[in-house]
C-alpha cells in the first residue's frame, strides 16, 4: 500500500499511461476547436496549437516533479504542502473542477446528439443511459477504466481517415498567409485551444494506481504529443477545406467535414461518426466524475459510490431543468479559460512550496 491506499493489485503497467492520456485529451474539443481558433489566429492557428502543446508538457513535467516529492496524488501534495485544513480546501477545488468537467462533457455530448441525430429524444433520457454506463464503468475499477481508455484509443484510429479525405477538395492556398497574427493574437488562439488539450491534469488522482510510476513519464508525455499532432492535422486539413470566414461560422467543422463522405452502402457519413465518437469520448465522461469521487472517498473516508450518486443526481437534475445552449455555455466558461489558469499557476507555486519544505528538511 502507498500513501494513497491503493493495493498493488488494483494499479496499471505505465505504457497504459499513454492511453490514458490520449484518451482523455480527445474529446469534445476536437469536434469544434478550430472555429474559436480561426476567429482568434487564422491560419497562424497552427503556432497556437504547438504553444498550448509545450504548455501542457511543462505542466506534466511539474506534476511528475511534485510527485517525486510527494508519492501519492494531489491531496496527499495539498496536505503536506499547505497543512490539513488549507489542503483539504485547494483539494475541494480539485474536486469540483473534475466534477464539473465531467458533466460538461456529458452534456456537450447530448448536444452534439441532439443537434446532428435525435431532435425529440429528451436529454435526460441520453443522460440515464450515460449514467449507468459510467457508474458500471467505475465500480468495476481502475484497472476497468484504463481498459475502457486502452479500447477507445484503438477503436478511433480509423478516424483519422476522415481528414485526410478532406484533402480531396483542399485549397492550399487558404492556409497562406503564415505569421500574420500578433503575438496578444497567438496567445488568445492558445487559450482557446486549452479546452481541447484538458484531461492530462487527471494524472493528479490516477499517480499512486500506475506501477513504478515514475516510468510512465515518457508514456504521459507521448499521448499528449499525439494529441497536438491529431489537432495539428485537423486544423490543417479544416484550414484549406474551409474559407477562413466558413471556418469562423461553422459550429462544429470536424462534424461538418465528415458530412461530404459518400460511400455506395451509406450516405449520411456524419451518423457513423456521432454515434463511434460515443466510445472515443466515454474515457472524458468517466476519468473526470470517477477522480472527483476518489477525492471525495478521500478527503472524508466515505465508500465511492456515495459521492457517485450524488453527482449523478445532479447531472440528472441538470439535464432535466436546466438543459440548454446557454447552460451548456455557461459550463465552458468555467472550465476554460479559468481551469486552465488556475492549473498553470497553482502547479508551479505548488511545486515550489514542497522544494522548501525538502530544502528545510535537508537543513
Amino acid at each position: 500500500m502507498n500513501q494513497a491506499g491503493v493495493n498493488e493489485k488494483y494499479k496499471v503497467s505505465p505504457f497504459y499511461v499513454y492511453f490514458l492520456m490520449h484518451s482523455m485529451q480527445t474529446g469534445l474539443g476536437v469536434l469544434n476547436f478550430q472555429r474559436d481558433l480561426a476567429k482568434a489566429t487564422g491560419t497562424d492557428g497552427w503556432i497556437s496549437i504547438i504553444l498550448a502543446g509545450l504548455i501542457v508538457h511543462i505542466l506534466i513535467w511539474l506534476i511528475y516533479k511534485i510527485f517525486s516529492i510527494v508519492p501519492g496524488d494531489i491531496i496527499s501534495a495539498n496536505n503536506h504542502a499547505w497543512g490539513k485544513w488549507v489542503g483539504n480546501f485547494f483539494s475541494l477545488l480539485f474536486i469540483l473542477y473534475f466534477f464539473v468537467l465531467g458533466m460538461t462533457i456529458i452534456i456537450g455530448y447530448i448536444n452534439v446528439l441532439h443537434v446532428w441525430m435525435f431532435k425529440e429524444v429528451p436529454s435526460w433520457a441520453f443522460a440515464l443511459v450515460f449514467l449507468a454506463m459510467i457508474y458500471y464503468i467505475i465500480t468495476g475499477g481502475f484497472r476497468t477504466i484504463t481498459g475502457i481508455a486502452f479500447l477507445s484509443v484503438i477503436v478511433s484510429f480509423w478516424l483519422l481517415f476522415i481528414p485526410l479525405y478532406g484533402f480531396k477538395y483542399a485549397d492550399f492556398t487558404s492556409f497562406l498567409p503564415i505569421f500574420d497574427h500578433t503575438l496578444i493574437e497567438i496567445m488568445k488562439g492558445t487559450r482557446s485551444t486549452s479546452l481541447s488539450m484538458l484531461g492530462f491534469e487527471m494524472i493528479l488522482m490516477f499517480y499512486p494506481f500506475i506501477k513504478n510510476p515514475e516510468a510512465s513519464q515518457k508514456y504521459a508525455h507521448g499521448g499528449a504529443l499525439s494529441t497536438t499532432l491529431l489537432l495539428l492535422l485537423l486544423y490543417f486539413v479544416s484550414t484549406v477545406f474551409y474559407s477562413q470566414k466558413q471556418l469562423a461560422l461553422t459550429l462544429w467543422p470536424t462534424l461538418t467535414l465528415t458530412s461530404i463522405i459518400e460511400l455506395p452502402f451509406i450516405q449520411r457519413f456524419e451518423y457513423i461518426t456521432v454515434s463511434w465518437w460515443n466510445i472515443v469520448i466515454i474515457t472524458n465522461m468517466v476519468l473526470p466524475l470517477w477522480a472527483a469521487s476518489r477525492g471525495i472517498k478521500r478527503l472524508f473516508n466515505v465508500q465511492q459510490k456515495y459521492p457517485l450518486w450524488v453527482m449523478f443526481m445532479i447531472i440528472l437534475l441538470v439535464n432535466i431543468f436546466f438543459f440548454d445552449l446557454e447552460s451548456l455555455h455557461i459550463l465552458n466558461k468555467m472550465i476554460n479559460p479559468y481551469s486552465v489558469s488556475f492549473l498553470v499557476l497553482y502547479l508551479p507555486l505548488l511545486l515550489v512550496l514542497l522544494s522548501i519544505k525538502k530544502w528545510r528538511k535537508r537543513l
